[in-house]
């Protein structure tokens, strides 16, 4: 990407770039090779406020951390995932989106310890003013502002300073260690230890088999059950497509296989939920070899996908309870003792280890709260244009991938569209490009799930609506069919620059 050329008007000294990524995790670092590739003239930066790349994937740490979408997917379309697991432990998709970012020199634009704490529009001078707030190697801060023309936030939705941390009465008398995923400790050694896992989500499915292989015992106890489908970690059909086939070729070919099949799941199970219901009970039992356990652990009130389904890759968590090196319990926490957590039933779990996997907190836009011309956006207030913009906020976009499907899928897709609008805002020479809908249009939570974390964030977020382009779906074939076809000059107004706004203004005649 060229180096920035002088902004006319812009204070002496004032950084500025056309294009402000802000997250160097999975969306970011694949919004800037988008942004190379399909925008080569225009400058990018890329800011991360913590120490290193990867995003979720360097954040979290604990023990048998993975994705729970298969690699072909949630990997890049631009960059085929040659490992052989599809289901991939958090270090191997760190290394993978690191290798990215040095194989496209998107890494070169990456600045590190630097947190975007607030961005303001300016309508006079079409542009943002980022303040940012910078670390140094030594713990020191420093404050400096910097511009652009367009800001993009690739920070995802999740809280990265705090989880969610329900009041457990009496945890300050457990005579062990508490610990909570997002923030394990590195000194931590939980072998021929008690431990217990709060929690009966993605991180919870995923401690528990991990930890069992060195801990005495561990218990997973929820308050309520959760679907769980167990699946395989390593791709048998892909491996003989990549033996045959030249890489890119077979990574097509899987990558479009998997697209189908996880429609056709996600698909069967909203329209069919009865029958669904009964494919997974019936799935589980074979693989626990017990009916019971599975009506009573394993059997949720709610269908599937109207939570997310967890993946249990090679039924490593079932295996784990049928070896006996797990268990799971279901019951309602009465109080934390000195020797563990008594139930409502009055059993006891004793633990050395109380691992709180109890879900994590959202934050929109990673905490920035823009605002347009000095006054804040109430981002409730707004709707997401093709998942991507906001109304009322120009030049601005924010990613938010699939939650029925691999993030990534829906991640590119905003990011090809965002290049798309940056090309048709320059190809009329106007400064900025701003959604505008439909009075009186309907609105709908930005996240149609009814898990606990989504119901207890999701109205700080934008809505959508009630019809295209400003319905969020939760498919990737008809969005790949639209998104990039929208008109955009039927829901876009395009804003001139400044000064062709004053030589219009100097030619109306008096009022």
């Amino acid at each position: 990407m060229p180096a920035p050329s002088p902004t006319p008007g812009r204070p002496a000294g004032t950084e500025h770039r056309d294009v402000v990524v802000v997250g160097a995790g999975l969306s970011g670092i694949g919004a800037a090779c988008r942004l190379q590739t399909e925008c080569p003239g225009l400058s990018c930066a890329v800011l991360e406020a913590r120490d290193g790349m990867g995003g979720t994937w360097d954040l979290f740490r604990y023990p048998g951390v993975r994705s729970d979408s298969d690699m072909f997917t949630l990997g890049y379309s631009f960059k085929p995932w040659r490992d052989p697991q599809s289901i991939a432990d958090g270090p191997s998709i760190l290394a993978y989106i690191r290798e990215t970012a040095a194989e496209f020199g998107v890494d070169r634009h990456v600045r590190f310890r630097t947190k975007v704490v607030s961005a303001d529009w300016s309508s006079a001078e079409a542009r943002w003013t980022l303040g940012l707030e910078e670390r140094d190697g030594a713990g020191g801060t420093r404050r400096r502002s910097m511009t652009c023309s367009f800001l993009y936030s690739c920070a995802g939705y999740y809280d990265y300073d705090r989880g969610h941390d329900p009041a457990l009465p009496g945890i300050a008398e457990f005579g062990g260690r508490v610990v909570h995923p997002q923030f394990w400790p590195e000194d931590l050694d939980w072998s021929g230890q008690r431990v217990v896992v709060i929690g009966s989500g993605a991180t919870a499915v995923t401690l528990v088999p991990a930890m069992a292989r060195d801990a005495a015992s561990v218990t997973m106890l929820q308050r309520s059950p959760t679907w769980i489908s167990a699946v395989p970690g390593r791709d048998r059909r892909a491996d003989a497509l990549r033996r045959v086939l030249p890489e890119g070729a077979a990574h097509r070919l899987i990558r479009g296989k998997n697209i189908l099949f996880g429609t056709a799941v996600h698909q069967f199970c909203r329209r069919l939920p009865g029958p669904a219901r009964a494919f997974f009970t019936s799935r589980a039992a074979r693989t626990l070899g017990s009916e019971e356990l599975v009506a009573e652990h394993f059997t949720p009130s709610y269908d599937p996908w109207d939570q997310r389904l967890c993946a249990a890759p090679d039924a490593d968590l079932f295996t784990a309870l049928r070896q006996g090196r797990a268990e799971v319990v279901t019951d309602t926490i009465e109080e934390v003792v000195a020797e563990g957590i008594r139930l409502r039933s009055g059993r006891v779990l004793e633990a050395d280890v109380v691992v709180t996997a109890t879900g994590l907190r959202l934050l929109p836009l990673g905490g920035i709260g823009p605002s347009v011309d000095g006054v804040p956006v109430e981002l409730p207030e707004q709707f997401v244009w093709n998942g991507a913009m906001l109304t009322g906020v120009p030049n601005f976009a924010l990613c938010i991938g699939y939650t029925n499907a691999s993030w990534t899928l829906r991640a590119d897709l905003t990011h090809r569209l965002v290049c798309r609008v940056l090309r048709h805002v320059a190809r009329h020479g106007a400064a900025a490009a701003v959604p505008r809908a439909a009075p009186g249009m309907a609105g709908h939570p930005l996240l149609d799930l009814s898990s606990g974390y989504v119901r207890r964030s999701i109205g700080a977020f934008p809505r959508q609506g009630d019809r295209h382009p400003w319905r969020v779906r939760q498919n990737y074939l008809l969005d790949a069919v639209t998104t990039l076809r929208t008109p955009l000059s039927r829901t876009l107004e395009l804003i001139p620059r400044p000064a062709a706004r004053g030589a219009a203004a100097s030619q109306e005649p008096p009022a």
